[in-house]
């Protein structure tokens, strides 16, 4: 039976024209591998070119922090595939200073903010008047629970996921009329590769081994009571689902996924 749904959702993206930011690696390679089983036409996007991308999926090299680099993503998108039909903004993370506050200069806020929101926004806004002129189209933005449970090593990753998720609901009140529907996903923590080379370093340096190291990062979130960490595939199917005509009544949405570390209601 579980094989058969599988195969009953197969061609569900037949013909859709799809662009994942940050789909080499992680969590945003998963999405690609999957909405690419649902028969899609994906392009996806990176600062590096990768050597194990399928042959099918069409690749832009940019840099989704800069306006130049998505000008380029939007300009070389709607060239290839005349439009888009889903937008899924991907790309992002945390890569200043671990520190704290004080720790933290304009710089390291300002890249932040370029690669967790504002990429978003730029590609909202060259993405958006394809999709209203066919009236009709998704948008996802992934985020984080980090927008709920601020991490202090990731301070300004954290407010501009939160400010993302409230751009995001804003955006689909005012396009849901014209058939635009806008979602986030929020992961928790998700044994990606980084995630387990991360693990690798701390059972390194505590002289332990991966299970003692993985189940200490797992402690230090309060606890998962799935006990495990998300799988990227199984973030993947979360969206495959929100860009699917199957949510076609789900919009302006949070859709946290994080095995229920967020007790709170």
């Amino acid at each position: 039976m579980e094989n058969q749904n599988l195969l009953d959702f197969s061609k569900e993206l037949e013909g859709k024209r799809i662009l994942v930011t940050g789909g080499t690696k992680g969590i945003g390679q998963a999405i690609v591998n999957r909405l690419l089983k649902s028969g899609a036409t994906i392009i996806t996007t990176a600062r590096t070119i990768p050597d194990n991308l399928p042959k099918s999926v069409g690749f832009i090299q940019a840099d989704v922090k800069t306006p130049e680099g998505t000008e380029k993503i939007i300009k070389e998108t709607l060239k290839k595939l005349r439009g888009l039909d889903i937008l899924i903004n991907n790309a992002g993370g945390s890569s200043t200073s671990t520190a704290g506050a004080l720790a933290l200069s304009d710089e390291d806020w300002l890249t932040n903010f370029n690669g967790n929101l504002f990429s978003s926004v730029r590609l909202d806004r060259g993405f958006l008047p394809s999709m209203l002129e066919q009236h009709k189209g998704v948008i996802i933005h992934i985020t984080s629970i980090q927008r709920r449970l601020p991490g202090k090593m990731t301070m300004a990753y954290s407010a501009a996921k939160a400010a993302l998720t409230n751009y995001s609901k804003n955006l689909a009140t005012q396009f849901g009329s014209e058939g635009i529907r806008i979602n986030t996903v929020a992961p928790g923590f998700t044994e990606t590769k980084a995630a387990e080379h991360l693990i690798e370093r701390m059972a390194e340096n505590s002289k332990s081994d991966y299970n003692a190291a993985r189940q200490e990062l797992m402690n230090v979130l309060g606890g998962i009571p799935l006990g495990r960490p998300a799988k990227p595939e199984e973030i993947a199917e979360l969206v495959a689902f929100l860009v699917s005509d199957r949510a076609s009544y789900i919009t302006g949405s949070e859709h946290i996924i994080d095995g229920g570390i967020i007790r709170t209601i």
